[in-house]
C-alpha cells in the first residue's frame, strides 16, 4: 500500500449529505501559482494537473474550489475540469459563492438575485449539471448581520436541482443558527488552526453536536493568512515536528483533524511533494500532552494504576 494514501483506515470519513469523504480533502486555491489575494508567476499547467490526479490517486475523494480562484492565464475549476473529467462517482467537489471577481481581478459581491449567475459559472467551468456542495462565503463586512436573503436564495437553486447541499463559510454561531432555520447545512467552512479563539472552538463543537462537518481553512497558514508563509511557528510546534520527524505544515494538520471526527482538512498545494507530504499527516498521531501543548493548556491528568 502506497505509505501517503489517504484511506478511510488511516484518516476517517464524515458525511457531507449523502455523501461520504475521506476526512484529507484538497484545496484548490493554489492550483493557479497565485492566489485570489497575491501575485506571483503562474505555475505550470501540467503539474497542476498532475497534482489533481494524484491526489485523486491517493484517495482525495473532496475538492473545495471556487469560480474566483483564478489569475490572468489559470482558472482552478478549468484545471479541475481538465485533470479529473469524466468525474469518479466518489468525488465531491464543494464551491462557494457571494464574492466574485471580474475579468480584471476586481472584487464584487452579489447580490441573493446575483447567487444564480455564479452557481452558473461554475457549473460551466466545473462542466457538471449540478454542484456537490455550495459555500454560502459571508463577507468580512457582515460578519455581524443577517445572511437569510442570500441563503435563501441558494436554497431556491437546490431546489431547483442546479445545487445537491448547502454550507455556510465565513460565519458565526448565531448565523449557523438563522441558516439551519431556512434549509439544511452540510458544513460550517471557517478559519481555524492552532490559536483559534474561544469562540471559534465552541462553534466547531457546535457542529460536532448537531452533525456538520467543520471544514477548516488558513489550518496551516493561520487564522487571517489569506495567503504568503505559514504563520510564525511557535517553540511547541517545532518541537512536536522534531518529535516525530514531521514538517510544521503536518504537525499543525494532524493538529486539526485531532480536533474532532468531524474536522475536515482541505490543504492546498500546486507542489507534488507536499501533496505526498499533507496525506502523510493523516497518519501522524498525537499524544495528548502533545496536543495540550500545542494548544497552550495544561495537559490532561492522567489515570493513576
Amino acid at each position: 500500500m502506497d505509505p501517503w494514501t489517504n484511506t478511510p483506515a488511516a484518516t476517517g470519513t464524515w458525511r457531507l449529505g449523502d455523501r461520504t469523504v475521506n476526512r484529507i480533502g484538497f484545496g484548490a486555491m493554489r492550483l493557479t501559482g497565485t492566489t485570489p489575494f497575491d501575485q506571483g508567476a503562474p505555475r505550470d499547467r501540467e503539474q497542476s494537473i498532475g497534482v489533481l490526479r494524484r491526489a485523486v490517486e491517493l484517495g482525495v475523494n473532496h475538492i473545495d474550489t471556487a469560480a474566483f480562484y483564478f489569475s490572468a492565464t489559470r482558472s482552478a475549476n478549468e484545471l479541475i475540469n481538465r485533470a479529473l473529467a469524466p468525474y469518479p462517482d466518489e468525488l465531491v467537489i464543494t464551491t462557494k459563492v457571494w464574492p466574485g471577481r471580474d475579468a480584471s481581478g476586481a472584487w464584487w459581491w452579489a447580490t441573493p438575485a446575483q447567487l444564480r449567475g455564479q452557481v452558473e459559472e461554475n457549473l460551466r467551468q466545473l462542466g457538471r449539471d449540478h454542484l456537490d456542495v455550495v459555500n454560502l462565503r459571508v463577507p468580512p463586512s457582515r460578519r455581524n448581520g443577517s445572511i437569510g436573503e442570500h441563503f435563501a436564495a441558494l436554497a431556491e437553486l437546490r431546489d431547483a436541482g442546479l445545487i445537491r447541499h448547502l454550507g455556510v463559510s465565513n460565519v458565526t454561531s448565531e448565523q449557523l443558527t438563522e441558516a439551519l432555520a431556512i434549509a439544511p447545512v452540510v458544513c460550517v467552512q471557517n478559519p481555524y488552526g492552532i490559536g483559534a479563539s474561544s469562540e471559534d472552538r465552541a462553534l466547531l463543537r457546535r457542529c460536532g453536536e448537531l452533525g456538520l462537518a467543520f471544514v477548516p481553512f488558513f489550518a496551516i497558514a493561520g487564522s487571517g493568512r489569506e495567503s504568503g508563509p505559514a504563520a510564525r511557528d511557535t517553540e511547541a510546534v517545532q518541537a512536536v515536528a522534531r518529535a516525530h520527524d514531521a514538517s510544521v505544515a503536518q504537525v499543525r494538520l494532524a493538529w486539526t483533524l485531532h480536533q474532532g471526527p468531524h474536522v475536515l482538512a482541505i490543504p492546498g498545494t500546486g507542489d507534488p511533494e507536499h501533496l505526498e507530504q499533507n496525506m502523510a499527516a493523516g497518519r501522524l498521531s498525537l499524544s495528548e500532552g502533545e496536543m495540550a501543548r500545542l494548544t497552550g493548556t495544561d495537559a490532561p491528568d492522567q489515570p493513576t494504576s
